[in-house]
């Protein structure tokens, strides 16, 4: 069986997979492992799918049970490096206690996921074992939607009723996490799949090292998604973090958009959520959104318990109803006497039932409004004027929508909430830009200028540009390696370095780039090896 390394379907003698389109003939450069290494004679190593500060994703083969895989690789970018097309991985000088008490946190991390099998929500992991001087984990690889295409499929966002029994499951397994003294502290769209029987899964598990700043490793969080304290220097992470990015991917299910930055939110805590919108979901739906994205700790939802509850009925509706329910129960009437003993005909039955209802129902609300989640959370849209169009022959004079390109995108979320006409939604994924500074709008919808005649056209969609595609390499020429690190971090790059002597440039000091110059142009997110001087080679005399 000849698999291809990009998808592990059969290629036969292809070099260009007939499947995927991969070129099985290119290489997988280090510090990555090389593509078709065999682990364990049994699981076969194909092209890296994702790389974060912890680890690297590759897919995989199960020759064994026969199917594919997804194998993690723990591989903590700059405390580590290997020899092209070498497997055993080397650690930096210096660096050894830092990797080896993290790599036993990732084993003992993916050892309890591994436990937790029964959770439907949860990706399965196979194994968890070592070799090449780090660790590895298998997790099941299917056929799957990511979750924000599954999404876009449906029209940009989900109805309350379909997305209800899509994540209650996954409040099920985050709970048995923390039961077991772990946390995801990832939740997102982007770390979820739909599979083809229409279950969530959900996949990027890393340590808490990972999922927060000021740890020995380079943090990966999901902006959005990261609850405020994720970005403060070694916050101790705990459940009440987890329900914040829970909620978070259930707002942008709900309403096809991901809240604003956590630290954003941390000077205006609104959330961007349309009138109609609000119209259309639940009330105690909304209201488990804004209190599950508190950005206050103290008053954000403190557990799980309490999340399931929100998200289910109004507590006060449902135990009206039950009271109802349960005092009719106890009255049994015959079907004969059911006019008899009330004296009133069917259509006045009717009648009082609609009335039952109407009051149900201002309860309902009057306790809905007693909690009042939405003053200061999200933007009140109710003063938003309905103007009728004017005559095709007269020139507009009304409002019209501002010109938002080529404005930062906190001068567009200032200006818009200065102004009660209008609502400005950022789109799902920021784009590259080459002429667009990173930040400012690159595009916008509906166009400058156009009028606002109604209430359904006061939402405008802008699209805010990540900056060039192509990054500059930065001089790092004698730099520490911590500095060296934060530079090419602050430009796009991730790091690994191999050490050397040098009698130019003292210990830690960096010497250049491995395979580059400064002023080389690669992708954001590309990996740079760097060379590190170990300083002066020591030299013995020749004993005669």
């Amino acid at each position: 069986m000849s698999l291809c390394l990009g998808c592990m379907h059969e290629k036969q003698n292809n070099t260009i997979c007939p499947h995927c389109g991969f070129d099985n003939s290119q290489t997988q450069g280090a510090p990555y492992l090389p593509a078709n290494t065999l682990l364990k004679d049994r699981f076969l190593i194909g092209r890296r799918l994702e790389t974060n500060g912890e680890s690297t994703r590759y897919i995989g083969f199960d020759n064994a049970a026969k199917k594919i895989v997804s194998i993690r690789e723990y591989l903590p970018i700059g405390h580590i490096a290997r020899d092209e097309n070498k497997a055993v991985v080397k650690v930096l000088e210096g660096h050894d206690e830092i990797f080896s008490n993290v790599k036993s946190n990732f084993i003992s991390y993916y050892k309890t996921v591994e436990r937790l099998k029964e959770f439907s929500a949860m990706m399965t992991v196979y194994a968890v074992f070592e070799a090449n001087n780090t660790a590895y984990a298998v997790e099941e690889y299917a056929e799957m939607i990511p979750f924000e295409e599954y999404t876009e499929r449906s029209g940009g966002s989900l109805d309350w009723d379909v997305a209800r029994p899509l994540f209650m499951p996954v409040i099920s397994a985050l709970e048995a996490l923390h039961k077991n003294n772990i946390g995801h502290y990832a939740v997102s769209p982007s770390n979820m799949y739909i599979t083809s029987t229409g279950k969530i899964k959900l996949s990027g598990f890393s340590t808490e090292y990972e999922r927060k700043r000021g740890t020995v490793l380079k943090s990966q969080l999901f902006s959005g998604c990261a609850a405020p304290e994720q970005y403060e220097k070694n916050f101790p992470l705990d459940s009440i973090t987890e329900i914040y990015g829970f909620t978070a991917t259930l707002f942008y299910a709900l309403t096809g958009n991901i809240p604003e930055n956590a630290q954003e939110r941390l000077k205006d805590s609104r959330l961007l959520m349309s009138k109609n919108t609000v119209k259309r979901l639940p009330p105690h739906v909304v209201t488990a959104l804004a209190n599950g994205l508190n950005v206050d700790r103290s008053k954000r939802i403190k557990d799980f318990d309490d999340l399931r509850s929100q998200l289910s009925a109004a507590a006060t509706v449902q135990a009206i109803q039950e009271e109802i329910s349960r005092t009719s129960s106890m009255t049994p009437v015959k079907e004969d006497d059911k006019n008899k003993q009330s004296g009133m005909s069917s259509t006045s039955i009717v009648l009082v039932s609609l009335i039952v209802s109407l009051i149900l129902f201002s309860i309902a609300g009057y306790f809905w409004y007693l909690q009042n989640p939405l003053e200061g959370i999200f933007n009140n849209n109710d003063n938003i004027q309905e103007t009728t169009a004017p005559p095709q022959q007269q020139e507009w004079t009304g409002p019209v929508v501002q010109d938002y390109v080529g404005k930062t995108y906190t001068e567009v979320s200032a200006s818009a909430e200065a102004d009660d006409k209008v609502i400005v939604v950022r789109a799902i994924k920021d784009e590259y830009s080459d002429t667009v500074p990173q930040g400012s709008v690159i595009s916008q919808y509906p166009a400058p200028n156009t009028p606002i005649e109604s209430e359904g056209e006061s939402t405008v969609y802008v699209t805010v540009s990540k900056g060039p595609l192509m990054r500059a390499l930065p001089n790092i020429e004698n730099l520490t390696v911590s500095e060296a690190a934060k530079l090419l971090s602050d430009a796009g790059f991730l790091a690994t370095a191999e050490t050397e002597y040098s009698d130019k440039y003292g210990e830690s000091r960096v010497i250049a780039y491995k395979s580059n110059q400064p002023g080389d142009k690669l992708e954001e997110g590309s990996t740079v090896v760097i060379r590190v001087s170990k300083g002066v080679e020591s030299t013995q005399p020749i004993q005669q």
